[in-house]
């Protein structure tokens, strides 16, 4: 018990003080000040102090430690990400995005993360060329830099665990590294805007990702109101050609949903309800087909130009009809945020407005 509140005393004195308590406690002990036993009881005495500041170290660490973990949950919030649960600084300052939902969404919500990853090498969505001064490159959303990352010293990573679960432990030793499961939600049509409110939560915006969303949904309002009737007994299709490969994009997409938002129809082979999309051979392409086609190209419209030179191609109703549209693939189909969304309603109004009755 003595020695216990020995060690407990100390974390409270310092150095000095702790040395002359000892020096007193021991001075009082004349038994073992006595000549005959000053060796024997000297080596009790190295030996007992040795313990005293070998538990005063343990203990004093222990209550710094306890104080440092107080002190960090008064500032930050408890947020349950994929991984578990982690504190997030209350007011993050450096942001560190791993995906191009992540990115547009930090910048649609008033905050220029310090570093981002692209989906092509150092190459930014065309919707974001005028938002991206100051961020820094760091590597492809499958395979981040992250000695470029440990350099930005961030508040917050962002990311998505089926991309980030295999560096989540470096990762989070660099900072606070909230992931989101991609995945386990894929099926859901407003996936997309889940991560919003997610990320929002994360950057401690909610109030702002509220009136974000007033926002889109006025111009949903808005655009469905110049629309009309015009596309009322009508289909609008969504393929994307990307790695020689075409899909065709569902009802649970990211543009799937915002064309359910705006109440247009879809073909039958898009009312899917399971991973967003599915893969088409030129021989299945008329699976897709419909009043109004857009096409999203990543390939240079190499694959493309040598389709429509096909008859498969030309028996295509939308072709034939002339409503065929070109977008830009990046924005259609895998940015995934707010930002992105606000430029397919763009488009829409461009196409499904300005360009005439179909």
């Amino acid at each position: 018990m003595l020695l216990l509140l020995i060690v407990k005393g100390v974390c409270l004195l310092t150095f000095a003080k702790f040395v002359w308590v000892v020096k007193t406690v021991f001075s009082s002990l004349r038994i073992l000040w006595q000549p005959r036993q000053i060796s024997s009881n000297y080596k009790f005495l190295s030996f007992f102090l040795t313990i005293v500041v070998v538990l005063a170290i343990a203990a004093c660490n222990h209550n710094t430690s306890q104080q440092e973990k107080s002190q960090t949950t008064k500032n930050c919030r408890i947020v349950q990400h994929a991984m578990g649960e982690i504190c997030v600084p209350d007011h993050p300052k450096r942001i560190v995005t791993l995906n191009p939902a992540a990115l547009g969404n930090a910048i649609a919500l008033g905050i220029q993360p310090t570093g981002s990853v692209t989906e092509v090498i150092n190459q930014w969505p065309p919707y974001l060329q005028e938002k991206i001064e100051g961020i820094k490159f760091l590597g492809t959303w499958g395979e981040p830099n992250l000695e470029s990352i440990a350099l930005l010293k961030p508040d917050v990573i962002i990311g998505w665990k089926h991309n980030q679960q295999s560096t989540y432990s470096q990762l989070s030793y660099i900072a606070p590294t909230i992931l989101y499961d991609w995945i386990v939600n894929i099926n859901y049509p407003d996936n997309w805007k889940e991560y919003f409110n997610f990320t929002a939560k994360v950057l401690g915006k909610e109030d702002i990702g509220q009136q974000l969303w007033q926002h889109y949904n006025q111009r949903i309002e808005q655009l469905k109101s110049a629309i009309g009737d015009r596309y009322k007994n009508k289909t609008i299709s969504v393929i994307v050609f990307r790695a020689g490969t075409i899909y065709s994009m569902g009802e649970n997409s990211f543009i799937g949903s915002i064309l359910s938002d705006l109440g247009l129809k879809r073909p039958e082979s898009q009312k899917i309800t399971s991973n967003g999309s599915f893969s088409l051979s030129e021989e299945t392409l008329e699976m897709a087909d419909g009043d109004v086609m857009f096409i999203a190209d990543y390939d240079g419209k190499h694959n493309l130009s040598i389709l429509k030179r096909k008859s498969l191609w030309k028996k295509l109703k939308a072709v034939q009809q002339n409503h065929i549209y070109d977008v830009e693939p990046t924005t259609w189909e895998s940015s995934r945020n707010l930002l992105a969304a606000n430029t397919v309603i763009d488009d829409l109004f461009k196409y499904l407005v300005r360009s005439g009755e179909v």
